[in-house]
Order: structure tokens, then sequence, then C-alpha cells
């Protein structure tokens, strides 16, 4: 199925294979993403941070699903905003692609402060802002130069994270069994009745599924790929959840079987004091380091590729300023609607340096509300709409999927739940004004393509 059957013109190059599509949901992903939230997740759930990752993953695995019956059906840029605009209609199609912004825009200078936060606190003769600025030009500078080149450098910072990841569990795998810890792997890490509150529980999961948020922009990029992009998208989503999953909870299982009975002195170190427990402050050092060039250069190439993509998709469909779908004539890239990324993260860095939490909880609330979503849109399109015989893919998985979405965002912070019902206001104003100002809503027509 092609792109012009939807009205719009191949206009990126198709250039990107099965691995390359894996290769970026990993790097998003961010195999060492643990390393910068253990603590946190742990202070929900002492001692029992692989359950929080492994329940994050299951109700992953069915959005993971609903990303792939939607990208069979409309396999083009967009990801949610695409499929609930044709799945459902119009209107709901840009709230969701309004909270989906909510989510894409935010990761890449949630992502420059972290990095920064972490590489001050070891060098602090370097301000934060100098940091933030060095990892957002490199960021741009890759992207723009095609999703070709930034697919190669997405394979080179992933085997650099892995062999920190190998170092890591190396030396921690050794000292568990020399006598740290628990002496050995146990099940403590998956029950602790001492501390077990289903509700606490939940709200780890809330900061752990943060990890996990990445395999859904592998769908911002099906125009690039080549051969079936609906199929593939979805194999890819699902092989990368699965892939990282298991790489987060073996290394959060080894590492809390490690720490059983240390008392950390703040949730931003805990994973780097376990790191030391393990081989000393050489290793805790690497992890820490590895740790902010992951967030502040691999991964924010990929965010920043992935947030362009979805401008693109609104503009082109005029519900955004059309002058951000314009593609480089050289790169075939979006490069307006990257430069305009690259300028907002600037900006939101500067306003949120010292609200990293409230930042966060803005990324987790427009990624989850926007899996909800594409639920419900995979319900109508498939058992609504084409009346479809595959009832455990298309109602069974979506209707479960949607119900652990929902008791995961109902356990989130209040906060976040209020500045997320703030952004979807102001969403719905601006769809108001849109409509008003005599925007065009409807669909691009093949037949004028």
């Amino acid at each position: 199925m092609e792109i012009e059957e939807f009205g719009y013109k191949q206009e990126l190059k198709r250039s990107l294979t099965l691995t390359d599509l894996v290769v970026y949901g990993m790097i998003f992903m961010i195999p060492i993403a643990p390393f910068g939230v253990y603590g946190y997740v742990n202070a929900e759930a002492p001692g029992m941070v692989p359950l929080a990752y492994i329940i994050g993953m299951v109700a992953m695995v069915f959005t993971a699903l609903s990303y792939g019956s939607m990208a069979r059906a409309f396999p083009i840029a967009g990801s949610v905003y695409s499929y609930a605009q044709r799945g459902l209609n119009q209107h709901v199609g840009f709230i969701a692609g309004w909270l989906m912004l909510l989510d894409y825009l935010l990761i890449p200078p949630l992502l420059y402060v972290y990095a920064a936060m972490a590489l001050n606190h070891l060098y602090p003769d370097i301000p934060k802002v100098g940091f933030i600025l060095a990892f957002l030009v490199s960021a741009t500078f890759v992207n723009l130069r095609g999703i070709t080149f930034t697919a190669r450098m997405n394979i080179l910072f992933l085997l650099a994270q892995l062999v920190v990841l190998g170092i890591f569990l190396f030396y921690a795998w050794n000292a568990l069994h020399n006598g740290g810890g628990n002496g050995q792997l146990t099940l403590a890490p998956l029950y602790h009745p001492e501390t077990f509150n289903f509700a606490l529980l939940m709200q780890a999961v809330s900061i752990a599924v943060l990890s996990f948020l990445g395999f859904d922009a592998i769908s911002t990029l099906a125009e690039e790929i080549k051969g079936d992009p609906g199929r593939s998208v979805g194999k890819a989503a699902l092989i990368t959840l699965v892939v990282m999953g298991v790489i987060f909870v073996a290394q959060t299982w080894i590492a809390t079987d490690l720490a059983a009975g240390m008392g950390f002195k703040s949730a931003d170190t805990a994973f780097y004091e376990i790191a030391e427990i393990a081989a000393g402050s050489w290793l805790a050092t690497l992890t820490g380091v590895a740790t902010a060039l992951a967030w502040g250069v691999a991964v924010a190439i990929t965010s920043q590729a992935a947030v362009s993509r979805l401008l693109f998709g609104m503009a082109r469909d005029g519900k955004l300023p059309k002058v951000l779908a314009k593609v480089h004539p050289k790169h075939n890239t979006p490069y307006l609607s990257i430069y305009l990324v690259a300028v907002l993260s600037l900006v939101i860095c500067y306003l949120f340096i010292n609200s990293v939490d409230t930042l966060t909880s803005l990324v987790n609330f427009g990624a989850l509300s926007g899996f909800m979503l594409l639920h419900l849109t995979v319900i109508n399109y498939y058992w609504r709409r084409q009346k479809s015989a595959q009832v455990i893919r298309h109602l069974i998985c979506p209707v479960i999927g949607f119900i652990i979405v929902a008791a995961i965002m109902y356990n989130m912070g209040v906060d976040a739940q209020k500045l997320g019902l703030i952004w979807i206001a102001l969403g719905l104003v601006y769809l108001f004004f849109l409509n008003k100002l005599g925007a065009s809503t409807a669909l691009p027509d093949p037949s004028n393509g």
C-alpha cells in the first residue's frame, strides 16, 4: 500500500530496513535507561524494581499490538495522530496528535536536562546550559543530514551502550556471587511481601514505563521504510519492546539483589552507588557518564527525528502551519520542523531546568493518553467499521491494553493529571479557532494527487 492511496506524495526518502527500525527503537528506549531512574522506581516499590518493569512491559506489549494493527491499515507518517484521524474522526485525531506532541516535544528537552544535570555533577565548572547547547546542536546537525545518516549514528550509539551495560552486568554478577547483597539471584525482586503495596507499585510502574516510551516512535518513520511499511512497523515495535523489556528486567534484577540491605544517598545516584559496590568508583563514573551521553546525545537524536515527523504529518494536513511540511531538496528531511524542535527544546529547557519531575510527568501523560486513544481507534476501525473476525487481535487485546494504561494513568501524580488536562483544553481551544478561521479539516483526496 503506497501513501499516494491516501492523497499524499512520496517526499521522504525510503531507505530504512527492519533492522534500522529495531535499532532506532532500541536507541529511543535507551538500553541503560534504568541507570537514571532506578532510584525513583525503587522509592515507590522498594526492592521490586524488576516487577515494575515487567508490568510496564506487559502493558506496552498490548499497545505495540495496536500500533501494528493500525500501521497495516495506514502506513503513513504521523503515528497515533494519523491513526485516530482515520480510525475515529478528524477532531479526535487532532487531539491524539496534540497529546503526542506533548510527549514528543518534551522528550528532547527532558533528555537534555537530565544529561546536563548528570555531567554538571561530574564537571561542575561547566554550566548546565553549556551541555544542553552541545547536545542540542549535535542532535540537530545529525537529523538535518537525513534519516540514513541518523540510522548509521544510531548503530554506533547502540553498540556503545550495550558495551557499558555488558561491563556492568559482568562485574555486578561477579560481586553478587562473591557474597554481595543476597549472594545470588532470588525471587525477592519480583515480590517482597514486607513492602508490597499495589497503589505504590502502580506509581512505580508509571515511572518505569518512561523507559519503554520510544517503540511507538517507530511508527513516525512509516514513509521512510523500504518494502512493506505497515508490516515492518508492527513487527519492529514488538521486537524492540520484548528485547528491551528483557534487558531492563535483567539489569534491574541483578542490581536489586546486589543492593539488598543498602540505603541510598539519593534517588538520583542509586544505581551508580550499586555500580560502585560492584566494582568501585570507576564503574560508578562510567555508568554515570554513559547515562548522560545516552540520554543527551543518542536518544535526543532519535526523539528529535520522531517529533519532526509528527509536525510534518500534522502540517501536511493543515493542522499546523504548512511551512513545517517543507522537505529539504537534498537531504529529504522536514528541515523546518527540525529547526523548530531545536528552538522549542531550548526554550523548554530554560523553563523546566529546575522542575524535572514536572517535565517527566507531562511526557508520561501525553504518551499514555495517546496510547488510550490508539486502543480505542483499533476497536472502532477494525471491530466496529470493518466487522473484523479477529476478536482477540482487534477487540480483546486493545480492551486489555486500554484498561492497563488507564490504571497507570489513574495512579499518576495529581499535578501531572491537572497539567495534562490543561494541555488538552488548550488543544480544544486551538481546534475551535482552527475551524473558525476556515482551516480545512478534510483528509487529502487521493483523486487530486
